[in-house]
């Protein structure tokens, strides 16, 4: 008799435990499909914020982020990282015209689809600022002339470069605004992986309405842009 009850003990004991792990277990799963829930609305919300072209001029001023989340950013004239050594954007924005920013968009998808993204050094300079770098770098090799005007003062300019899905750098020889031979176009002497990086950049930008120039791999000027008016304005800052 001693024997049952203790064995039945024991039984209960063993049903207990595993309606126990059970329990845990079903916790776990509830906990791992809500998370999950979240980052699927944090994703979703994000997209419902992004904004639609459809009702702008192609010549608008736009905050490139509010319309795609595709992007990188690492604006350098926010910051002293320049050759300026010194902070001239009040904030880290990135604007263009709504042309540039279409066109930068539809580059970016094809780029995407190799595994890499586009990461943004500058994008639109307010005319103030050109004024600013022509007085440390008087050479139109490199500056802008700011009495007519650089194609950044205009919203159709962007010094961009290539980086992976997971945020990783490709390797494009020199750093942003590295004045010398090293960071022309027509440079060759370089490792193979360098000139495919540049290559790549390169070619999609160009297939996407935009043309380069000789002295910076960086650089990138629409075309569609050139003929509109430099512009002076300052973004917002939060």
């Amino acid at each position: 008799m001693k024997f049952k009850v203790f064995s039945l003990v024991i039984l209960v004991m063993i049903i207990s435990c595993k309606n126990s792990q059970e329990k845990k277990i079903n916790e776990q799963e509830i906990e791992v499909e809500a998370k999950v829930d979240t980052v699927k609305k944090a994703v979703s919300e994000t997209k419902k914020k992004l904004k639609s072209f459809a009702s702008l001029s192609d010549t608008t001023f736009v905050r490139l982020a509010d319309f795609s989340d595709g992007f990188s950013y690492d604006l350098r004239y926010a910051t002293k990282n320049n050759f300026l050594k010194e902070k001239v954007y009040d904030c880290a924005e990135c604007y263009t015209r709504v042309k540039t920013a279409k066109a930068l968009i539809a580059a970016n998808k094809e780029l995407e689809k190799k595994g890499v993204r586009i990461k943004f050094f500058d994008c639109y300079r307010p005319n103030s600022v050109q004024y600013k770098m022509w007085e440390i770098v008087p050479n139109p090799q490199y500056v802008a002339n700011p009495k007519k005007g650089s194609i950044h003062n205009k919203g159709g300019a962007v010094d961009i470069t290539l980086e992976t899905l997971n945020g990783e750098q490709l390797d494009m020889g020199t750093d942003f605004d590295f004045f010398g031979k090293r960071a022309y176009h027509d440079n060759f002497d370089l490792p193979q992986e360098i000139l495919d990086n540049r290559k790549l950049l390169k070619e999609t930008m160009e297939k996407h309405g935009f043309w380069s120039i000789r002295t910076e791999w960086w650089h990138y000027n629409l075309a569609a842009g050139s003929n509109d008016r430099v512009a002076n304005f300052k973004w917002p800052c939060p």
